[in-house]
């Protein structure tokens, strides 16, 4: 079994995916990471993003967070013009759609990625803005 490593950005996508998650998977804090890939909503050209997430009854999370910044993270803004996007865990790719988690999932959802990464709660802090928590189920 790997351990833990503490890559950021591209070069932890660009390793992720050299390694299947061997590299990339185990990162700070326990925490998990998923490639999310979207399509870009201008130029139309997929991008790729490390993102701590959790399972979640069959689907996966993840929180459009941004550090807490006042504007969403550019990945969140793509999936919102178009939801269908791929997920890469380990070695398995597959397609999904991305949605809002609803008000009344939202409470349960939160808690759940907060456990692992209690800096969501100060990001939201943060912010005027909701952040959202992003359920990927599989298409």
């Amino acid at each position: 079994m790997s351990s833990a490593i503490d890559l950021h950005g591209q070069p932890h996508v660009d390793r992720y995916l050299e390694t299947d998650g061997e590299d990339g998977y185990h990162w700070r804090n326990g925490t998990t990471i998923l490639i999310l890939f979207t399509k870009g909503r201008k130029s139309g050209q997929e991008r790729r993003h490390a993102l701590i997430f959790r399972e979640h009854e069959g689907a996966y999370l993840v929180v459009a967070s941004k550090g807490g910044t006042d504007a969403p993270p550019a990945w969140f803004v793509n999936l919102q013009a178009d939801p269908n996007v791929e997920v890469q865990i380990k070695g398995e790719r597959f397609k999904a759609v991305a949605r809002v988690a609803t008000p009344d999932e939202k409470p349960a959802m939160w808690a759940k990625m907060a456990e692992v990464w209690p800096h969501y709660d100060e990001y939201q802090k943060k912010t005027s803005r909701e952040i959202p928590v992003v359920v990927l189920e599989r298409a």
